[in-house]
């Protein structure tokens, strides 16, 4: 009850921002620089597999993960390859985790291949801690298996796996596993929760060095180290702006938007650091919700709303006419689109900010701070540009 309470106080207040902020937020939006906008490349893919152990020791794991999704895909929406924007795609595994099933492996797939982020988002802030048998070699089997990973030679295949025990355990040989996955370009990134040495001894590095990825060992009861900054208020007060332009229409739409609120609500609840992450997220063409949002729909498909059924469209359009909804839906998409702009612009500046104070700090790296490492070391080896 007590986490609900907090998402309800975290999402009345998300929703209350002063309306003289956000009207000096409008004031300036003459003063943006000119940000393209750009679109996503379907062809080329970057997918990213989490396999998070959610054994009893690994609460801290999961909060960080939390804390980091937002930055992760921040890094994610940096990559350029032959100057296009990848669309990007994350699956969520948990393994060790004892409420699981044995015959499972004590595995269990959360969410598959998506870009729905906020689905993801949602799923990572469900999870639970409970008892503990982590089989690695089985969960990187399983990933490699049963998600639907691209073959264009072009995208990009990372599986990220955290942990704390040895690597070797279970019935399925890592090594195996890995080599299956590597037959797929799939290359293998392991995150041991605990010392170096450690890592090393239980094998955690060689997983790494035999599935040609990063080895990183982190302290995963470290609170993550958010740094404010002056443009994070300002981003906060354009995401209320940029919730009003959604339009949700299909069976689903409300419960989407309601999830899109949601997850606003959960990314609050950290931190206001956090919150902005996730908002300047939301500004990037990655950040796409086609099945539920007409606005984001009709980007791909001009004449979808003569397509749906009135039953489909919220209650305030379905006696407007096609035109009438086409006149609406266009007034939103200029409002988003101008609001992304400020975001962007504002993100650059909060994003400069940040790296300036991070070389004043020698704090340890946390979970997100090793996979964006990560990422962007391998992006740049097969051929992608960094572009912030």
């Amino acid at each position: 009850m007590k986490t609900t309470k907090n998402l309800v106080i975290a999402a009345l207040f998300a929703s209350t921002v002063s309306f003289a902020a956000c009207n000096r937020s409008n004031a300036k939006n003459n003063e943006i620089q000119n940000v393209t906008t750009t679109t996503v490349d379907g062809n080329t893919k970057i997918q990213v597999a989490l396999l998070l152990d959610t054994s009893n020791s690994m609460d801290g794991l999961i909060e960080q993960a939390k804390s980091r999704l937002w930055n992760i895909v921040n890094t994610l929406t940096t990559l350029k390859y032959s100057g296009k924007t990848p669309s990007i795609e994350i699956s969520l595994y948990e393994y060790g985790n004892d409420g699981l099933s044995q015959s499972a492996n004590y595995i269990r797939q959360v969410t598959p291949l998506s870009t729905d982020l906020d689905l993801i988002s949602e799923k990572l802030f469900s999870l639970r801690t409970n008892g503990g048998s982590e089989y690695c070699g089985a969960v990187i089997s399983d990933a490699t298996k049963n998600l639907k990973w691209n073959d264009g030679n072009a995208s990009m295949k990372l599986i990220y796996i955290a942990g704390n025990e040895e690597f070797n355990q279970g019935g399925i040989n890592y090594k195996e596993a890995i080599s299956d996955a590597l037959k797929n370009d799939i290359y293998i990134n392991t995150i041991f929760c605990g010392a170096q040495s450690q890592g090393i001894s239980m094998l955690w590095k060689d997983g790494a060095d035999v599935g040609k990825g990063k080895f990183f060992n982190i302290d995963s009861n470290q609170t993550v180290q958010y740094i404010a900054t002056p443009y994070d208020q300002k981003i906060s007060d354009c995401n209320v702006r940029i919730n009003a332009t959604y339009i949700s229409y299909g069976s689903q739409g409300y419960e989407k938007k309601m999830n899109q609120e949601a997850q606003d609500a959960n990314a609050q609840t950290l931190s206001g650091a956090n919150f902005a992450e996730r908002a300047v997220s939301k500004s990037k063409a990655v950040y796409k919700n086609e099945s539920w949002d007409l606005v984001d729909k009709m980007k791909d498909d001009n004449e979808a709303i003569g397509k749906l059924k009135k039953e489909e469209l919220p209650k305030e359009l379905q006696n407007k006419s096609t035109d009438e909804i086409k006149t609406i839906v266009t007034k939103k998409t200029k409002e988003r689109e101008e609001i992304q702009k400020e975001i962007a612009e504002l993100g650059k500046k909060r994003q400069e900010y940040i790296d300036a104070e991070a070389k004043k700090s020698k704090a340890q790296d946390d979970l997100g701070d090793a996979i964006s490492t990560s990422i962007v070391t391998l992006a740049k080896a097969k051929g992608y540009t960094v572009e912030k």
